[in-house]
């Protein structure tokens, strides 16, 4: 492991601006951040696997089995946008791998360190991302 990744595994990096932008530091910071996410929704979902598996119980209370049923479906919706996120996650992380991780789609400029810190897997800089929704209800308005 070199030490740029033990630094950034360690907790002890932060980005900030007064660095290059997505240096060998930041990319292996988002890597690592990205790989971490990615594992606690699998082990997350792999729980509510093993929690839906045993409880297949038959509840002879009708309020008691909506109950169960509505609890269900709502853990099921939840992974559904859990394994949508990864799939958000893993072109993160081939965006970090061809370079381009960290940069607007739309425009080519850096997205910024504080709105990838809160939304690794942001393909829009904060200014791209307002237009686009600005657009959307625009034409949802239609």
């Amino acid at each position: 492991m070199n030490a740029v990744a033990s630094v950034v595994e360690q907790g002890a990096y932060r980005p900030s601006d007064d660095e290059p932008f997505m240096n060998e530091r930041q990319l292996a910071y988002f890597k690592q951040k990205l790989l971490d996410w990615k594992d606690d929704i699998l082990r997350e979902s792999r729980e509510t696997v093993s929690n839906l598996q045993t409880e297949t119980e038959n509840h002879p209370d009708l309020v008691d089995r909506a109950s169960s049923e509505t609890d269900r479906a709502l853990e099921l919706r939840t992974r559904d946008r859990q394994r949508k996120l990864i799939c958000k996650i893993d072109a993160a992380l081939r965006r970090i791998e061809d370079g381009s991780y960290g940069y607007c789609e739309e425009t080519g400029e850096p997205i910024g360190l504080a709105r990838l810190e809160a939304r690794p897997t942001a393909t829009l800089s904060l200014e791209a991302q307002e237009q686009h929704e600005r657009r959307e209800r625009v034409h949802r308005d239609d």
